[in-house]
């Protein structure tokens, strides 16, 4: 700590850091050290001149919520303000911000936010923290799937007047910075069971597992998948708009439909059919953000909000594993203040995140700068569908990704396990690539469930390599070789086996318990 006479401290305290990049958790944690609770804080003291106690050493002796209050009153003079703030010490509903996990445009906003100003916005996993770093898969087993996903805002954005954004509009979501959040530099890669969710390999994949990774700066590691480190590219998953009324019944009514008649309607895969086909609106698990559960308020808004399942026309759960420092989202506005939200933060993921629970998922916070574009969904989006609001937002990729020069490549077509072709189906050829790759990672010396869980995370790049050629779509998955600490390429000797090259520790794994067949490959390695 500094030593600071006590003649000082007011001017030690007023002083802005000297550093190029102001890093707010840093100075908090110079600050305040909450190791000792042996002084109480001078609540008179708080609300005169914010001025901190401290010691004739300078240290802080505070609660968390003094804690949380100074962080904030830094953020806001020295960095981005910070307008949704979160405390991993309680659950979403106890947060100052409740969070909410359904999309619907009567969910009041929790900030506003100027066109123009970067702010900080804080966010807890997907789960809300029901997911632990316990060595155990018990909570991805029996995981509620009623509250994904835990979301931060809505923020309303309103232009340099205080005009807020107009639907019609896009809003301009550039993302400055984002990381985990101090002190909870973890995550977790799981696959449900297939009675709860599954994953798109389910069928192969039954069992609930799950992966610890921890982190050290950019790079990721996880005791359970060993010899394997790799930089993560940080992005949301879930960031979207919310949906008007007559959008929000677009929603309901197709979703609806699909659930209901699908299976006769729709030629579908037989395997990824035997997931949900929709996740339609549920009481079950429903947090509405300042709305209180119970109310008259809730219970109209709960029967009718979306689910933050799949990504739709405002954006949503995209999973774009490259919406990384410097991307810009361009999302369509369909009610006054735009009232985006954001949350499902990954440390990294593969493309197509397969094992669904499929990121290195964690806590996080976002920097964002926000601007409107004046009717700009008429200008720029082109409807696709019935209506104007059937379009889809724009993505700007950020110049920020690791880079990596050697890649191995496999390839699947629209072929299933058993033979059968189908007809420029690219699911099945996107199946058949990662089984391709799991299957051929697994000669050097890792599980199948290891290289799923891997797969789902790493940066790796799954591509639609061919969508007009029939009968066949061809898919591909490229893997960075850099990320194994051996050479995985083929060679005219045997597959090398070295000394780090064990199948235990494993990933963490439940046994499956339901009654569902699962998929043999008769030609894959056991």
């Amino acid at each position: 700590m500094y030593d600071v006479d006590d003649d000082d401290k007011t001017e030690f305290y007023r002083q802005p850091p000297i550093c190029s990049t102001f890093d707010s958790d840093l100075l908090v944690s110079t600050l305040f050290d909450c190791s000792s609770t042996s002084e109480s804080v001078n609540e008179t003291n708080l609300q005169a001149s914010a001025r901190p106690i401290c010691s004739s050493s300078a240290r802080l002796i505070c609660f968390n919520e003094t804690k949380q209050l100074w962080r904030e009153r830094v953020m806001q003079e020295y960095g981005p303000r910070l307008v949704v703030p979160i405390d991993l010490k309680k659950k979403p509903q106890e947060q100052k911000h409740r969070l909410h996990n359904r999309w619907h445009p009567e969910i009041p906003p929790v900030a506003e936010v100027k066109a123009g100003e970067v702010f900080r916005v804080e966010m807890m996993d997907f789960s809300g923290g029901r997911i632990t770093r316990n060595y155990s898969a018990d909570d991805i087993k029996f995981a509620d799937q009623s509250i994904a996903h835990y979301l931060s805002g809505p923020i309303k954005v309103v232009d340099e007047k205080g005009v807020p954004a107009k639907p019609g509009d896009l809003l301009v979501v550039e993302i400055c910075n984002l990381g985990p959040l101090p002190g909870d530099e973890w995550g977790y890669t799981a696959t449900f069971d297939r009675e709860n969710g599954g994953g798109f390999l389910t069928d192969h994949f039954p069992c609930a597992t799950k992966a610890i990774w921890y982190f050290e700066g950019i790079y990721a590691y996880s005791p359970h998948i060993p010899g394997v480190r790799f930089p993560g590219l940080t992005h949301p998953g879930v960031i979207g708009t919310a949906p008007s009324m007559e959008l929000l019944k677009i929603w309901n009514e197709r979703e609806r439909e699909l659930e209901e008649n699908g299976l006769r309607s729709l030629k579908l895969c037989e395997v990824l059919h035997s997931r949900p086909l929709a996740n339609l609106p549920s009481t079950k698990g429903c947090l509405l953000g300042q709305i209180q559960e119970g109310t008259p308020e809730w219970e109209k808004i709960a029967v009718e909000a979306a689910r933050t399942i799949p990504g739709r026309e405002n954006g949503g759960n995209c999973d774009i594993k490259n919406l990384s420092r410097g991307s810009k989202i361009y999302l369509p506005v369909f009610v006054d203040g735009a009232n985006f939200s954001t949350g499902d933060m990954h440390f990294s993921q593969g493309d197509g995140e397969v094992s669904f629970c499929g990121a290195i998922e964690m806590s996080g916070f976002l920097e964002l700068k926000c601007e409107i574009i004046r009717g700009g969904m008429k200008e720029y989006l082109t409807p696709m569908g019935p209506t104007s609001l059937h379009v889809n937002p724009i993505f700007e990729i950020g110049p920020v990704e690791p880079r990596f020069s050697e890649w191995l490549v496999f390839e699947g077509i629209s072929v299933d396990e058993s033979g059968r072709q189908h007809y420029l189906d690219a699911s099945v050829a996107y199946k058949r690539a990662v089984l391709n790759a799991i299957d051929y990672l697994s000669k050097f010396g890792y599980s199948k469930e290891q290289m799923y869980l891997l797969l789902s995370c790493c940066p790796c790049e799954g591509r639609i390599s061919g969508i007009v050629d029939s009968p066949n779509a061809v898919a591909t998955l490229a893997i960075p070789t850099a990320i194994f600490d051996q050479d995985i390429r083929p060679k005219t000797r045997i597959v090398p086996i070295g000394p780090r090259l064990v199948r235990n520790p494993d990933v963490l794994k439940c046994t499956y318990d339901g009654n569902l067949p699962t998929t043999k490959n008769p030609g894959a390695t056991t």
